[in-house]
């Protein structure tokens, strides 16, 4: 076979039909659950004003130092400003809150997105530099049940989608702008003198955005870490009263979950309560996502002092925990009906037998061109049909067609007028694929 002259981008991924399994599937539990909790979809632009992911996210955050995709504009303005596809939701969708007049709205306002975002990542399992997220916002109002409510939603996805065993949930309260800043101080002054002894990336961080080095992956952090400050030092009593209260509140719902002190999450504008899922047997390595507070962010980005709380998952890191738990999702891309055909006058009469069984909601494929019967009956094979119908030129003259049972190995032939009554009876009603736009008053239409 010859190589491919194009090849993906490295850290991109084609969504291939297998994986859009897992992927609707996911977004059908996500849209479940949200619309369960009242959250309404929105969705914001793939790319923003840098500026909005500078502020919000923080300038000296992993994130927006090297991970982020600027997006170049043919036009020569200078005073133009310099975008970035989105790395994640929550800084766009808090400046839609505030460019809509949100805030006129009764509070809080809850929203869920689902779709793409863009990290100029280290490619590695399951971490895409293009990927999917499902996320989901509460803006408007601070109480510690709302925390507890957003969590819960999140619990409640993981276990429709029979992951939730394989995870942890890892919480922690950060505290207010004020407590951290007092710990980045403490943590400088303890790593004087000590600096050599930490990895370059830590280094930096030490000088930018010391509490990231309480979430640092490198063993020898981690040793420095064992007698530095913590963030329990600085927490002031009513962050502490507040965790308090989050965890009775799960407690109440039955929600597991393990306190991590070190847990302070990569985004600069979370305060307070922190949280992520991770994986039992890598942990953080292998979270499928997390959130937290960020009661200043919408004054960050131009608006009122406005409370907030969200979290988001990666899709990509679910389907491959789903794969790994052997979870099957249902495919309804199956092939009810393969129509084989010989003859022209029997290819006249197919194509319309056909498009009748498509609209009867039947998945139906049908070969319509110069093979043999032979080798469409092999083709039914391949796609794994459940019936053939086979209309040849005797068929056609004597108004009659072949049912062919694939997986018995058994046909019967019945008047061609019968075969639509026939089919549908075989497959059953309640099994097929019928599709119909419906206004507020009928059934609901799942929407992409």
């Amino acid at each position: 076979m010859s190589q491919p002259l194009f090849r993906t981008p490295k850290g991109t991924h084609d969504c291939l039909p297998e994986d859009q399994q897992y992927m609707t599937y996911i977004k059908k539990a996500v849209r479940h659950r949200g619309r369960q909790a009242g959250y309404k979809r929105i969705d914001t632009p793939m790319y923003e004003n840098r500026a909005i992911f500078e502020r919000g996210i923080g300038a000296h955050t992993d994130i927006v130092e090297k991970e982020l995709f600027l997006v170049s504009s043919k036009q020569s303005d200078d005073d133009a400003p310099a975008f970035a596809l989105r790395p994640e939701f929550t800084a766009g969708i808090c400046r839609a809150y505030i460019e809509h007049g949100m805030q006129q709205l009764p509070q809080p306002v809850e929203f869920y997105a689902i779709g793409q975002c863009f990290r100029h990542d280290r490619p590695q399992k399951g971490r895409y530099r293009q990927f999917h997220q499902f996320d989901f916002e509460v803006i408007g109002l601070k109480d510690p049940s709302l925390d507890a409510q957003l969590i819960q939603v999140l619990t409640k996805i993981l276990d429709d989608l029979k992951i939730l065993p394989r995870l942890t949930l890892q919480i922690n309260n950060i505290g207010t702008s004020e407590s951290r800043r007092a710990l980045a101080q403490a943590l400088q002054d303890y790593f004087i003198g000590k600096e050599r002894h930490l990895p370059e990336l830590d280094r930096a961080r030490l000088k930018s955005n010391p509490m990231r080095l309480l979430d640092s992956k490198e063993e020898d952090t981690r040793v420095l870490l064992k007698n530095a400050p913590t963030l329990a030092q600085f927490i002031d009593d009513e962050s502490k009263q507040y965790h308090a209260t989050v965890l009775e509140y799960l407690e109440m719902l039955e929600i597991p979950y393990v306190e991590n002190p070190l847990l302070v999450r990569g985004l600069d504008y979370y305060n307070q309560t922190v949280f992520e899922f991770w994986d039992q047997s890598t942990g953080a390595q292998n979270a499928v996502g997390g959130g937290g507070r960020y009661d200043s962010l919408i004054e960050l980005l131009g608006g009122s002092p406005t409370p907030g709380l969200g979290a988001a998952c990666g899709i990509e890191r679910i389907i491959w925990h789903m794969k790994e738990a052997g979870v099957q999702v249902p495919n309804k891309d199956q092939v009810d009906i393969f129509v084989a055909q010989l003859g022209p006058e029997a290819k006249k009469t197919c194509l319309k037998l056909i498009t009748d069984l498509r609209e009867m909601g039947i998945h139906t494929l049908g070969a319509l061109g110069e093979a043999s019967l032979k080798s469409q009956m092999r083709l039914a094979d391949k796609f794994q049909s459940r019936y053939t119908l086979l209309l040849g030129k005797m068929e056609v003259k004597n108004g009659t067609i072949i049912i062919r049972d694939m997986a018995a190995g058994k046909q019967k032939e019945i008047k061609f007028k019968d075969i639509l009554p026939t089919i549908k009876k075989m497959l059953g009603e309640q099994n097929l694929d019928a599709y119909t736009l419906k206004d507020q008053l009928g059934k609901e239409v799942d929407e992409d």
